[in-house]
């Protein structure tokens, strides 16, 4: 607008100054026409004014000439961004639909997995129950034989009747029938294993999709939906002495103080068959007591520890401890015991699994030995293997001589330093290099990816406990 002002302006000017010029010409003639050859004179000077003027409007008109080229030039280039901003948009339009479509499907396959996981995991406990019965049948039918083998041991001189001879034939007959059956449906529940692990993959696999879609900050280190495993067989348990009292009377662990009426969670002193009293935390839960044997909260308590600190045990029973494997292994050598290991994530889900589990002694490096019973997450520890425990000043040979303990910090059955390490640095979500999440509390299924962790809990429990969920 000020531009198109200063114009009219010019313009206002370039008429009214020949007319000023004109009559101060004339002005000028009059006043000097008495006077001696004025015509002459008065006729140079006004030639003289319009050349001035003449050059001022042609200089005028060169400026008016190149303003117009740069405001042309400008408009050009105002248009040319316009033109590929319109492209842009248009090509993240597209871009954006395709993303939201693919969501969808993704969506949709979810839900229609997560129904027929469902629909597998009823079916796995109604096995499950079956299984149950048909192995008390088949516990109640084996003392039946044993009862008749002895029977023929003691007639071995005489000759049996026939009515006995036809009564063992029967059961044993009976016995073998259900033998057979139960090896039929145990085949079943492995065929599901299979397929829930399957369909477990693809969840998992789904999930993850979706969850980079979303732009989730912490869902790579955080548990997923309810997971959980079908039952699997663990190997062949030995009776179990635990849970009764020594001849001096005091409980040989925890649970031995639950069945003498303790009901409350905390600090106690147990005596263990063939050892010293030691102070032990025990957690009341389920019908029963657990004995804990590492507890982990917020990170005040350094568990990059030496060999003799986790197998003394080092911590606060109170807060964040470890019991020290002298004292677990004095417990469980006592008889059959159930690891059980509980997990925090940083959002605050919770998950848990269980292990049948024999511990061995100093002259083993405390070997440990595995097999799955229940959980809602994905195993992360070898079965049936012979892990060693180490730490960074006392390391066992593993494969590619790595030294797991002093890289990855904190003591533990390492195998190939993959599966996960409960006694690693304390690290908060924050810490998102991968090597920095795995010096940390980390479980990590071989399938999968790294759950960092907030708090864990290691517990155990005498295999006479029938039912903990």
């Amino acid at each position: 607008v000020s531009r198109a002002e200063n114009m009219k302006i010019i313009l206002v000017f370039l008429f009214i100054s020949p007319l000023a010029l004109s009559a101060k010409a004339e002005k000028d003639y009059s006043s000097f026409d008495s006077a001696a050859s004025p015509e002459t004179k008065s006729r140079f000077a006004m030639l003289d004014d319009v050349r001035i003027l003449a050059n001022g409007l042609l200089q005028l008109g060169h400026g008016l000439k190149d303003f117009v080229h740069k405001t042309k030039g400008q408009m050009n280039d105002i248009f040319e961004k316009l033109y590929i901003y319109d492209r842009s948009f248009y090509e993240l339009s597209l871009q954006t639909s395709e993303i939201k479509e693919e969501e969808e499907q993704l969506r949709q396959t979810t839900a229609r997995l997560q129904i027929n996981n469902e629909e597998i995991k009823n079916l796995s406990q109604e096995m499950n129950s079956k299984i149950e019965d048909l192995i008390q049948n088949k516990i109640q039918l084996q003392e039946k034989v044993w009862g008749l083998e002895d029977k023929v041991t003691k007639l071995a001189i005489v000759q049996p009747l026939t009515y006995e001879t036809k009564e063992i034939s029967s059961l044993k007959a009976f016995v073998e029938q259900q033998d057979n059956h139960i090896k039929q449906l145990l085949k079943i529940v492995e065929d599901q294993h299979v397929q829930l692990d399957r369909q477990h993959n693809q969840i998992l696999e789904l999930e993850d999709k979706l969850n980079h879609i979303e732009l989730q900050e912490l869902a790579e280190d955080s548990f997923m939906g309810e997971q959980s495993e079908p039952e699997a067989t663990p190997f062949p348990l030995r009776n179990t002495t635990a849970g009764t009292y020594p001849p001096d009377g005091s409980a040989r662990d925890c649970t031995a103080l639950y069945n003498s009426g303790t009901r409350s969670s905390g600090v106690y002193t147990i005596k263990p068959n063939g050892s010293e009293a030691f102070d032990v935390y025990c957690e009341m839960k389920f019908g029963s007591s657990w004995t804990v044997i590492q507890n982990r909260l917020d990170g005040s308590l350094d568990f990059n520890q030496t060999w003799d600190a986790y197998t003394n045990g080092f911590g606060d029973l109170n807060e964040e401890f470890w019991l020290g494997l002298n004292k677990t292994y004095a417990i469980t050598r006592q008889g059959d015991y159930i690891l059980r290991i509980e997990l925090q994530d940083w959002k605050d889900n919770r998950r848990h699994i269980q292990y049948a589990f024999r511990l061995g002694g100093p002259e083993t490096r405390y070997t440990l030995q595995l097999s799955r019973i229940s959980g809602s997450i994905p195993n992360a520890l070898p079965e049936q293997t012979q892990l060693r425990f180490s730490t960074a000043d006392h390391n066992v040979d593993i494969a590619n001589e790595f030294n797991c303990p002093e890289n990855y910090l904190g003591g533990w059955w390492h195998s190939e330093c993959e599966e996960t390490n409960l006694n690693g640095q304390y690290v908060a979500p924050r810490s998102r290099g991968r090597l920095d999440r795995r010096k940390g509390l980390y479980w990590k299924p071989k399938k999968g990816r790294y759950y960092l962790l907030k708090s864990t809990r290691i517990l155990i429990h005498p295999t006479d406990l029938k039912s903990f969920d």
